[in-house]
This record gives C-alpha cells, structure tokens and sequence, in this order.
C-alpha cells in the first residue's frame, strides 16, 4: 500500500507529479487532492474522472487500460461507471486502495512507461463537460452556523434571536434530492405563494427576493442500518468528501409557508452543486478545532460529543461568494465579491450532523448528501447570504455598476468559491459552484 494511506504523512504532501500544472502554487488541484467528478468529453459519454492540474484523468480509460488491475475487483468496476455512487459504496479501504494508486500513477517518481500509458487517459479540464457527480438519493440541510441562526434571528426576533433549542441540537430539514443541479446549470425564477406585510391576502407570482446560501456539503460514505445510529467517535468515517452548495431561497414564499412545518417550495426548486467532491484525506492538514463554545453555553448531550471531534473536528476552508450582473457582464468588470466566511466557524462539526441526524435509528444511504446550512462569521463581510447582508432587503447593496441589489434579478449569476491554504502545503480548490437566474415561466 502507498504512503498515500496516511494522510497526515509529511512526506506525502510534499510528492509532486509530473503533470506540470498540478504543481502550479495557484493550481487548486494538486497530486494531494484529486478530487473525483463526473463529465462527458468527445466520447459522448458519461465516466468518472479524477481532477489532476489543468486535466482530468479518466477512470474509465484506465481501467480499460488495466491501469487500475491491483485495485480489488468492486472497485475496478466502479471506476468504468458514469456516476461517483458505486465508487463511494466500495469502502473506505477500497477508497485508500485507489487513492494510493492514483498517486503511483500521477506523481514524479512514475516511469516513463507509465506515464505514457496515464497520459492516455488524460483530457483537458476546459474540454470537458462536467455533470452532477453523484446520484444523490436523500438530501438534508442543517442549520449549523451560529452566527448565520444568530443574524437572521435578530432580523424577525431582536429581543430574542436565537430560539430555546438552537445550541441544544443541530438544526436541519430534509431537503428535495430530485432538484440538485450541477454547477453551471441555469436557475429558473420560481414562482410561488407569498404575502409581504402590505398586502391584505396572499398572492401567487414569481418570487420577488430571491437569494442564494453559501453552503458545504458532504457526500455520505457508508451508511448505517436502520435503527443502528452512527456513534458520533465513528461518524467521520461515514464522510466520503466534500464539494460546495448553493441553496437557492425564494425568501418571500419562505417567509409565508415556513410556520409550522419549515422550508418547503422557497427552497425545492433547485439547490446547486460543485461538480468536485474532495475525498476526506485531501483534508487532513486543514482539520482544526471545533467552535469554542462560550463557557455560558450548554454541553452537548453525550451521543454529540467526542473530545477527538472536538480537537480536529472542524475545517478550515475559506469560502467566498461573487455576483455578476448583466450589465457588469457588458461593460467587462470582474464579478463583485460579496462575501467571506469559513466552514471552521460553524458551530455544529459535520460528525456531529451526523450523530445527530442518526441519533433516532435513521438510515443514511451511501451517496446521500448533508449540507451545513449557510456559513456565516462574525463580521458584516463574514455573512453568507443576501438576506444578511441587505437586512432583509432594506439596505440594499450598492455595486461597482451603480447598481443595487435587494435580492437576485433575472441574469444575475452567482458563484461560490472554496479552498484550504496552509504555509508548507499546496493549496486544495473545490472549485467553484456557479448559477445564473434565468426570468420565471
């Protein structure tokens, strides 16, 4: 088995590949990384890949090749398949088979031969069409970050902002798998019920505050039998990787429908995802303490705490959201940055998402996909949404184009960036989750 096993081995975050531009500073995607996705190139047809540099390396390809004959035979079928979910259902010893293998494969000390026969199985990222990368059968989306529950509390609730259970229980909603859509894929205004504070009954249009959410979410590995909750001590491994989410929210149908049950069509009409998922040991040296908790605070109940969780049960990802306007697209200027935050500052850790969401005998499916609600920080430039940021739409944003911005107009587009970056080891891209809002039907 290659070092590749260990992910918090020094020496293998120092290897580099000789594929030049994987270790390129800026490149996103080095040998450490190889985020797996889903795409089509000139063959039309769906395969699994691996990012790698400016490139995807094709698992089909190299498993046609017998490049990939060492792995056990589930996992050498699995990589002829078009979509991420038999791969993940493999296991994670299979996963570190593969992982290490990849590396043999990609990195320096590769013959010549090797490399020839790898580089055949090479494609240009920018000649690829990248799909949604895994079939996802069940969909839920918390409510994790204590200053994002914090801030939109304070807009409906100022004397009371956060609600009696919020630092008792991580907070979630099943959400609707059907509408995950890949990055790029174009949102449809959605229409809806609503009614705002001047209006004597509700009325039926397209929605007039449209938002987005500057999510992470996490690709179940393993899942668990029905009645059998995930201790939280084992619910990292229950982690496959990572990619990023933008949970669109038409905020006025939101706001209307949500009492007494919670979200329903203000979010069901699409949630946007990154076409990379970042496998779990791509992020080993970015593990960082969980929230510190004020000493005020309630202590978790048992089955939501781990000291192991506690000390290296968070992430450092820096994440950011940026807006293009039409009329910014025309007179050429870059997108306008509208906010940053980090997963680290969430005040639930993804294990314990995990415990929790496992706690009364759910069964989670391999595939299925947990998001962390919006990631927002402590500062104004720290908040993940519009609704945040513009305090319900009643401090419109000004942008570089003169224009303001309550909420989402028709050809916006909206794009989530995220990546780990620590002095002494190459930086980790998600990639980018991008979507542009088309008029309603």
């Amino acid at each position: 088995m290659s070092g590749a096993s260990d992910p918090f081995s020094i020496s293998e975050w120092k290897r580099r590949s000789w594929v030049d531009s994987a270790n390129e500073p800026e490149s996103g995607f080095p040998l450490q990384s190889l985020p797996y996705c889903a795409f089509t190139a000139a063959h039309g047809l769906a395969h699994c890949g691996v990012g790698i540099g400016a490139f995807i390396l094709d698992l089909n390809v190299c498993g046609s090749a017998g490049l990939l004959a060492t792995l056990p035979g589930e996992m050498q079928g699995a990589c002829l398949e078009g979509a991420l979910n038999p791969l993940i259902e493999c296991g994670a010893a299979a996963h570190a088979a593969l992982r290490g293998r990849l590396m043999e494969m990609l990195g320096s000390e590769a013959d010549a031969e090797l490399r020839s026969a790898v580089g055949d199985a090479l494609i240009p990222r920018n000649g690829a069409a990248l799909l949604r990368p895994v079939d996802v059968p069940n969909y839920t989306d918390f409510y994790a970050s204590l200053h994002h529950a914090t801030n939109v509390g304070r807009l409906f609730r100022p004397e009371n902002p956060l609600l009696p259970n919020y630092k008792h229980v991580p907070i979630g909603y099943h959400g609707r798998a059907s509408s995950l859509v890949v990055s790029g894929t174009e949102i449809q205004r959605p229409q809806g019920q609503m009614k705002s504070g001047a209006e004597a009954a509700p009325v039926f249009g397209p929605s007039r505050f449209l938002d987005y959410e500057v999510e992470v979410g996490a690709y179940v590995a393993a899942g668990n039998a029905l009645g059998e909750p995930i201790p939280i001590d084992d619910a990292a491994v229950h982690i496959f990787g990572i990619s990023l989410l933008n949970d669109w929210s038409a905020r006025d149908i939101q706001s209307w429908e949500y009492q007494p049950l919670g979200p329903f069509l203000g979010k069901s009409f699409a949630t946007s995802v990154s076409p990379w998922v970042i496998p779990t040991a791509a992020l080993a040296p970015f593990r960082v303490a969980a929230f510190a908790r004020p000493a005020d605070d309630p202590m978790p109940l048992p089955y939501l705490w781990s000291d192991e969780d506690q000390r290296a049960g968070a992430i450092d990802l820096a994440l950011e959201a940026l807006l293009l306007t039409s009329r910014m697209r025309d007179a050429g200027l870059e997108p306008f940055r509208l906010s940053r935050s980090n997963m680290r500052d969430l005040y639930w850790t993804p294990a314990q998402m995990i415990a929790h969401h496992t706690s009364n005998g759910c069964n989670l499916m391999a595939g299925d996909l947990l998001a962390t609600g919006t990631v927002s920080g402590a500062a104004d430039e720290n908040a993940g949404c519009l609704l945040e940021i513009t305090r319900n739409g009643k401090q419109p944003l000004l942008l570089p184009s003169g224009e303001t911005r309550a909420g989402l107009e028709d050809g916006d587009e909206v794009t989530l960036r995220g990546y780990c970056s620590l002095e002494g080891f190459p930086m980790i891209s998600l990639g980018e989750c991008r979507g542009a809002v088309l008029a309603a039907k």
